[in-house]
């Protein structure tokens, strides 16, 4: 059994900043890769940001120069720092992990709950 836990939304005004974690816990042999999606009010989820287990990094147009996505050293928990945040990025966000819970082949994705981000114009 594999948990993603999100936490750090909120409420903020354009241009300000927040900081969302996503911590994976449970039976875990190795996280390939951990990123961000993001689903806003009748839209498609979309990806954000995704950094893979050998440290690449990928980020939506959208939000590139502004969001950072990172890692800890442990390799469980990811962040997405969102600077100069904008009324477009209002949106819940979904941590998102590639994971083998075992040695072996199989590889499987994993979702958190989601957080709540809204930007105020």
């Amino acid at each position: 059994q594999v948990q993603l836990v999100e936490s750090g939304g909120g409420l903020v005004q354009a241009g300000g900043s927040l900081r969302l974690s996503c911590v994976a816990s449970g039976t875990i042999f190795s996280i390939n890769a951990m990123g961000w999606y993001r689903q806003a009010p009748g839209k498609q989820r979309e990806l954000v940001a995704v950094e893979t287990i050998s440290g690449s990094t990928n980020y939506a147009d959208s939000v590139k120069g502004r969001f950072t996505i990172s890692r800890d050293n442990a390799g469980n928990t990811v962040y997405l720092q969102m600077n100069s945040l904008k009324p477009e990025d209002t949106a819940v966000y979904y941590c998102n992990a590639d994971i083998q819970p075992w040695r072996g082949p199989k590889v499987y994705d994993y979702w958190g709950q989601g957080t709540q981000v809204t930007v105020s114009s």
